[in-house]
């Protein structure tokens, strides 16, 4: 299990202006759910002028309390995003946000996550408080996210987690491992032969994708090949026809192709913004 957060980029477009403009940490939660949640992550920010952010979602459902301005604070579920993701804030404000392993928020969910995919469920009055979480001391209402201390802030998504009571299903343990064998390999470029070299069936494969993760055994592949693409624009000149044969591309006609379409501007164009 590990350690200590992730420490990359993955997904984040432009990361060094991120950190320029806010203050971003990830921490751990506590032991008993790291089987199923990724990191933690905290974001605040005073800002004189509006700043926009753009993310490639990960294949991972997230669920995000904000706050603006000392206003009343906001929650909801997001399901893993097909599409670029976009937010622009402004003033001061702060993010308390849980990110859940690929095929780990079916233990919360207790029903097939691509139900949640492309969807933004709001909190609390959304199923997740209506049938899951017990209304009792204030936990329902999410973590005390004015808090500045981080420690405070993780305790309280700690306590909101737990309140919960997560209960995987028999193959959640599966389809997390699976998921994170096809993210730390980078080798797995296709649903067959990543399925032949598991010993899974390709159909079980996809309905045990669509049903913990929210989204197939290709879409995550491509997902994560393109975030690696992203992450090597963003560090230095490279060759574009070695990189999409790298990744499994036909030619790098096909990577640009995609990663257009997953980042909202070309590779070269996002090589040059970057630097």
């Amino acid at each position: 299990m590990r350690q200590r957060p992730r420490g990359d980029s993955r997904g984040i477009l432009d990361p060094g202006r991120l950190l320029r403009e806010v203050s971003f940490r990830r921490h751990l939660p506590a032991e008993p759910l790291r089987p199923w949640v990724e990191h933690y992550w905290l974001i605040d920010w005073a800002l004189s002028t509006p700043f926009e952010q753009r993310v490639v979602p990960h294949p991972a459902v997230n669920v995000v309390f904000r706050r603006d301005d000392d206003g009343p604070e906001s929650g909801e579920v997001a399901g893993v995003g097909r599409n670029l993701f976009r937010i622009t804030i402004d003033g001061t404000g702060q993010v308390s946000g849980v990110q859940f392993r690929p095929g780990g928020f079916h233990a919360f969910w207790r029903s097939p996550v691509s139900e949640l995919t492309g969807r933004r469920v709001p909190l609390p009055t959304g199923r997740l408080t209506r049938t899951h979480i017990p209304v009792h001391a204030g936990v329902a209402q999410g973590p005390q996210t004015s808090a500045a201390d981080d420690d405070a802030r993780c305790r309280a998504l700690d306590a909101l987690l737990t309140a919960w009571r997560p209960e995987p299903g028999p193959m959640a343990g599966e389809a997390v491992r699976l998921a994170e064998a096809i993210r730390t390999d980078r080798t797995v470029l296709r649903v067959d032969e990543f399925a032949a070299r598991h010993d899974v069936p390709v159909r079980r494969l996809q309905r045990l994708f669509l049903e913990y993760v929210g989204v197939g055994p290709k879409w995550v592949i491509r997902r994560y090949r393109l975030q690696e693409a992203v992450e090597q624009a963003a560090g230095g000149p490279l060759s574009w026809a070695d990189l999409a044969a790298d990744l499994g591309y036909s030619d790098q006609a096909h990577l640009v192709r995609d990663f257009t379409a997953v980042a909202g501007v070309s590779p070269a164009a996002y090589a040059r913004s970057v630097r």
